[in-house]
């Protein structure tokens, strides 16, 4: 089955969907023949050598992503597709999408909402809601409402999602995700992650893989880890992602402040076998986060086999809290601060009855396979009644 995916940009440092998207792309043989049109720069020295095609037409410039050329591109390249899935909300590709499918009559589409609905935005940024309201009732509202189906990775993150605006109307679909394992070789992964930061060679690290941003609670986990240094003094932290807000000066300023500077490491963003090296050698995976609709990096901690310490605002916590391979505490720095007390206060064998836990989770309920066979079916079934 040919699918197009419009999303606005494939570039790795932009988070867990462009990663979703690459995954559902490698499932060729099982019958997922993908197709992505974006508004990324023609170009793009990440856009280079990926094993399917690429449209990027330009118009990631602006935060809305417009560019005239996508309207008629999907003109003459619908014909080509089974149907058409949309990554995200609040930019062109959902409205474009609207037009040229007529509706969703010309050919079925879906829109993958990526936790783009949770009401913490709503609360966290009412002037930027008040904007999305603005949009919402003569456009967004649409894209949804004639979509085939609405997609969400958790039951957590569809009933959050009824919170963020009156008068919402869509068919919903929670749909299984995750990721592929990593079939490489432990070594040689946790050897290309030293490359990249010797000094945790030999040390005992949890790791944090994600934005750099504002939402995933970091300077909670600042503070956290200088009040909860002194119990653990072997314990390191690892700060894996891009730091697109330049935020870092004033997370490492909360760090040294607190005397524990020197055991924080920053690697900016970690690719392949380096990212699957840094997981492979930490001890746990912690992501504080005030909104998290899935967070993929968790699926991938959980497919090399570590346990997660979460906040409860991460949704995928609520899937997996009776699992034996996770903490969750509140998105505060008592919360924060407890996940890391709680990890530290475990004997080596219950951290490795939760690592073989976590592995566990991860066979069952984590394989991407199956969304990309939940997607076609759903084309599929849109076929038989007559939708495109």
């Amino acid at each position: 089955m040919r699918i197009l995916h419009i999303i606005a940009t494939l570039n790795p440092s932009a988070g867990g969907p462009i990663e979703g998207v690459r995954t559902l792309f490698s499932y060729v043989a099982e019958g997922y023949v993908g197709e992505a049109v974006t508004f990324d720069a023609p170009g793009a020295p990440y856009l280079e050598g990926l094993p399917y095609p690429v449209h990027p037409l330009g118009g990631g410039e602006s935060v809305y992503g417009f560019t005239p050329k996508l309207l008629p591109w999907l003109d003459a390249n619908l014909h080509r597709f089974d149907g058409v899935i949309v990554n995200g909300l609040w930019q062109w590709c959902g409205l474009a999408a609207l037009i040229a499918t007529r509706g969703g009559r010309r050919k079925p589409y879906m829109v993958f909402t990526h936790g783009m609905l949770d009401p913490y935005f709503k609360r966290a940024f009412p002037m930027k809601h008040l904007k999305k309201a603005v949009y919402w009732y003569p456009a967004e509202h649409w894209v949804l409402r004639n979509a085939y189906r609405v997609l969400f990775t958790t039951d957590t993150e569809e009933k959050l999602a009824e919170q963020s605006f009156d008068f919402w109307k869509w068919r919903a679909q929670v749909v299984p995700y995750g990721i592929k394992a990593p079939a490489s070789k432990p070594e040689e992964d946790i050897a290309a992650f030293h490359e990249i930061v010797p000094a945790l060679r030999g040390k005992r690290y949890l790791i944090f893989l994600s934005r750099i941003h504002h939402k995933k609670g970091c300077d909670l986990l600042m503070q956290a880890m200088c009040d909860v240094a002194a119990s653990d003094p072997d314990l390191h932290l690892l700060m894996a992602g891009p730091d697109q807000d330049g935020w870092i000066p004033q997370l490492q300023a909360i760090a040294n402040a607190g005397g524990c500077g020197d055991r924080i490491h920053w690697s900016g963003i970690l690719r392949g076998a380096a990212k699957w090296g840094a997981f492979r050698a930490a001890e746990a995976f912690i992501l504080p986060s005030h909104q998290e609709n899935f967070g993929i990096a968790v699926a991938e901690a959980l497919g090399a086999g570590k346990p997660v310490l979460l906040s409860d605002k991460v949704n995928i916590g609520d899937m997996i809290r009776n699992e034996g391979c996770i903490f969750i505490e509140p998105d505060t720095l008592e919360g924060t601060r407890n996940l890391l007390q709680r990890w530290i206060a475990l004997t080596p064998a219950e951290r490795e009855a939760m690592s073989t836990a976590a592995q566990q989770c991860f066979r069952t309920r984590f394989n991407m396979l199956e969304t990309a066979n939940t997607i076609m079916g759903l084309f599929a079934q849109a076929k038989r009644e007559g939708n495109g």
